[in-house]
């Protein structure tokens, strides 16, 4: 059990990936929550009775529309990104979060993952609370006060546009449809819950393009060079534009002078080329660059 413990926290803390700390607090905060919950009902309440303590903990921890509640549930907006309803909504948030957080790390490196979550969560909430205080359909809605948000939906949406924008042509595999363009599942996602707004889960539609137009912009503000976001968790640097890494063993066997700093107009290019065409269109001595770039970063 210890060494299962060891293993859990390597994992969490010391793996380098952030993508591991952000699943993990996630699913700790839904077990904290839920097994209480479930051992409630079945020894207290009885399985026909909801779960006080999941009413106590969305009431705290998911956000409110409702401006009044807000004022004195300052921290959702925050808070909300770390809860979910139900096994099924982790379950494919945590999924879409590592696939494609593993692919924003393997371009953009490790550091900036935390933040880009972070600030996709909150894109998400102001658009939500934006959108339920000044469109008619709900701000005249009696259920106003009621309505509240929860989930990772919106920092997830952020790391998949942000990767899709980078890469538009990296290539997926999916199940029954074979290969897809990362574009066109970015594209699809972002369709399907602008076209989900007048559904049941409305608040989560908007909070979710919320958190793909962060996304989108914070691709885009990088490659022009600006440090967007930088005071959210300090991950951006003062001098490049981006910091990419690769963990291909193999370009480490290159014959070339690694200790030579590539110049950062070659850079550059080759970034505008990633963008346009993907990764796959770099040569052998293009990708060549990019690892030296990262090393001496």
């Amino acid at each position: 059990m210890n060494t299962t413990w060891q293993d859990i926290r390597y994992k969490l803390l010391h793996s380098g990936s952030k993508l591991n700390l952000l699943i993990g607090i996630n699913v700790i905060v839904f077990l904290l929550i839920n097994v209480p919950a479930i051992l409630e009902q079945l020894f207290v309440t009885g399985l026909s009775q909801p779960s006080s303590i999941l009413a106590y903990a969305y009431d705290y921890l998911a956000m409110p529309a409702y401006l009044p509640k807000l004022a004195i549930r300052f921290w959702t907006p925050l808070t909300y990104m770390f809860l979910h309803q139900g096994i099924f909504h982790i379950l494919f948030n945590m999924l879409w979060l590592y696939w494609l957080g593993q692919l924003f790390e393997e371009y953009l490196g490790t550091k900036k993952t935390v933040g880009l979550y972070i600030a996709g969560g909150l894109a998400g909430a102001l658009a939500y609370v934006v959108s339920f205080n000044l469109i008619p359909a709900f701000s005249h809605s009696e259920v106003l006060p009621l309505t509240t948000v929860a989930g990772a939906s919106a920092s997830v949406m952020a790391i998949v546009v942000a990767t899709a924008t980078l890469v538009p042509n990296y290539t997926l595999f999916l199940m029954f449809l074979g290969p897809v363009k990362l574009k066109w599942i970015a594209l699809f996602y972002v369709v399907f819950d602008f076209l989900s707004i007048a559904g049941p889960n409305a608040g989560g539609e908007i909070a979710h393009l919320g958190g793909a137009l962060l996304g989108f912009i914070y691709i885009k503000q990088i490659q022009r060079g600006n440090n967007w976001g930088e005071n959210i968790t300090n991950v951006f640097k003062a001098s490049p534009k981006i910091k990419v890494v690769s963990k291909n063993a193999s370009y480490q066997k290159s014959g070339r002078n690694t200790n030579s700093a590539p110049q950062q107009d070659e850079i550059d290019r080759i970034l505008d080329k990633i963008s346009q065409t993907g990764y796959d269109s770099l040569n052998k001595s293009e990708k060549e660059t990019l690892f030296r770039a990262s090393n001496n970063d």
